[in-house]
């Protein structure tokens, strides 16, 4: 059966009108008529509460919470980078512009700290 264009009745189709009522039955949502054409408006489960870690979960996907914690991340990691670029600079290296990995850096500052220590002994 072919439809035309100007038939939008979900009535006229051959399979019949959806059953919203299954549908949204396995979503737990509940379906109330909102006129006389039967259409359907949705509305959440009045009977579901959920639990403190649930509603921690479905706040952590939303985008603007992404966003900001991608924002939040980004500023931390630089403030590390930084960190130890001040401290790298710090430190008595031959050549100043070798490039040292973060754990190199942190192992040569140990030692210098070892030989600083080692100086005010003496």
């Amino acid at each position: 059966m072919m439809l035309s264009p100007d038939q939008t009745e979900e009535e006229d189709l051959p399979w019949g009108p959806p059953d919203t009522h299954t549908l949204l039955d396995s979503f737990g949502a509940e379906c109330e008529p909102a006129s006389a054409e039967d259409r359907h408006v949705v509305r959440p489960p009045r009977a579901l509460s959920l639990s403190r870690e649930e509603k921690r979960r479905r706040r952590r996907t939303t985008a603007k919470y992404r966003s900001a914690h991608a924002t939040r991340e980004r500023v931390r990691v630089e403030a590390f980078n930084v960190a130890f670029t001040d401290l790298r600079k710090l430190l008595p290296i031959l050549p100043p512009d070798k490039k040292l990995s973060k754990i190199e850096i942190l192992r040569l500052a140990m030692c210098y700290i070892s030989y600083l220590n080692h100086v005010l002994d003496v």
